[in-house]
């Protein structure tokens, strides 16, 4: 039997901000049902769906041991793109046949774009 990742639940104080950062950026969105306090974000084209859950009063913003990871085929376009929406992403880093760069979504979860997926590997 398997088991597939389907949801990733973001504890965050920011609902209004976070459902604007996933739509602009990155196009997810946003499903909210009358009475429940979780937003579902879905992406428009498959994959994880993000869920956007309250943060309790004990919870601290941004610290987390997740990254959230979208891949993308042109990681300099995608960043350029992202900063004349107003998202700006750190430097972009070389990795073993693959791009990346960093960002933070508006609650501090890192958030980044990489080539890695889409890679070629030898074999």
């Amino acid at each position: 039997m398997t088991a597939l990742l389907g949801r990733l639940v973001l504890y965050t104080r920011k609902l209004d901000e976070m459902i604007a950062f996933y739509s602009r950026f990155f196009g997810y969105e946003a499903r909210h049902a009358p009475g429940d306090r979780i937003v579902e974000l879905r992406p428009p084209e498959g994959g994880l769906a993000l869920l956007l859950h309250p943060a309790a009063k004990g919870q601290r913003a941004g610290q987390s041991l997740v990254k959230l990871v979208f891949d993308v085929k042109d990681v300099a376009t995608f960043r350029a793109e992202a900063e004349r929406k107003g998202l700006v992403f750190g430097p972009i880093h070389q990795a073993d046949g693959y791009v990346f760069s960093n960002a933070k979504d508006p609650s501090g979860n890192p958030v980044q774009i990489s080539s890695r997926a889409l890679r070629r590997t030898a074999g």
